[in-house]
């Protein structure tokens, strides 16, 4: 559920597929397969619109094909899957997926049939705000297509009902949530430029430990800026504490602001707790290592690259516990 507007490196390392269908959605790294879950419409663009539904309609996706395909590969079969094409709108023929070490499913509707849902070790959800979304829609819309602000307005309406209704509820089901949010920085800001983000660990997830500022369960201000972070107007405010999300304890973190200078996010680093890291600074240098990318500056990069360090834990402690058995189970 990544909007175009946030960090992007989790599909820096990607490649398609060779010689597949050069319209394929699937990406794939030496370990990783990353899966576009518009790959389950059952309606192609036409479909659609003769039957008056949007993709985001569950009647216009193949849920069940959905779970046979994600428990096959996660049983270790490989599968013929199907391909939407964005350009045409067409569904192509399929195309051979092998079993990766790790797979990432991502789209729409990740969370929506409990069969698949029951089948993730993990689940997250990119939570934009509507003053943000609409921020973003009209930079892009109006000042790089020539879109009027009318038109811009009658299609974020046009999709919202199916959106509240079938997109939206799944962020209860989610282990963690990064939730984007306007700025309380600036007062009456409008431009989605400078942004609060909330990352939201959900307590009592298998392998997961959520991150905490200063001390694990106390509710924390915190205003780094001063010698050690430079900051330039609105500044940087962080928060965290307990809190409670859809009925589930969770503990929250929130960046509000921005980055003068990644460099120094050392300094925030070192406060942070329960980040996976392997070594002192290493969420600095990932952060660093992507500084062009967008978002990097601000909550969106910081909280995406601490989530992806904390599934490289996760992933590890899996394979760690299932060798365990494995030995174990040769001992009987």
């Amino acid at each position: 559920m990544w909007e175009e507007h946030i960090h992007e490196e989790t599909y820096q390392c990607f490649r398609r597929g060779k010689g597949g269908n050069p319209d394929s959605n699937t990406l794939i790294s030496d370990t990783t397969t990353v899966i576009c879950l518009d790959d389950y419409h059952s309606l192609d663009r036409t479909g659609r619109k003769e039957k008056g539904v949007t993709a985001l309609d569950p009647r216009a996706n193949d849920f069940d094909l959905m779970y046979e395909q994600v428990k096959a590969l996660k049983d270790g079969v490989a599968v013929e899957k199907p391909i939407y094409n964005h350009v045409s709108g067409l569904l192509d023929p399929p195309e051979l997926i092998k079993p990766p070490k790790i797979l990432v499913i991502e789209g729409l509707h990740p969370m929506f049939d409990s069969r698949v849902r029951d089948l993730l070790d993990f689940s997250i959800y990119l939570d934009i705000s509507n003053e943000v979304k609409f921020a973003w829609k009209i930079q892009r819309d109006m000042a790089e297509r020539g879109h009027s602000l009318e038109s811009i307005k009658a299609s974020i309406e046009a999709r919202k009902p199916d959106f509240d209704a079938y997109i939206d509820p799944q962020k209860q089901y989610a282990d963690a949530v990064i939730e984007v949010l306007p700025t309380q920085l600036i007062p009456d800001d409008n431009e989605g430029k400078v942004l609060r983000v909330k990352l939201i660990m959900k307590e009592g997830v298998k392998y997961f430990s959520p991150v905490y500022l200063f001390d694990e369960g106390s509710t924390i201000s915190w205003i780094p800026c001063g010698r050690k972070l430079t900051c330039s107007y609105p500044g940087i405010k962080f928060a965290y504490g307990p809190d409670s999300y859809y009925s589930n304890e969770v503990s929250v973190l929130e960046m509000d602001g921005q980055f003068d200078r990644l460099d120094e996010l050392i300094y925030v680093e070192s406060h942070l707790s329960n980040i996976s890291t392997k070594f002192y600074g290493e969420v600095t240098q990932q952060m660093l290592k992507h500084a062009d990318f967008p978002g990097s500056n601000n909550g969106t990069g910081l909280f995406q690259t601490i989530v992806g360090l904390k599934i490289r834990d996760l992933y590890e402690q899996i394979v760690a516990e299932r060798a365990a058995s494995t030995v174990e189970a040769a001992k009987v």
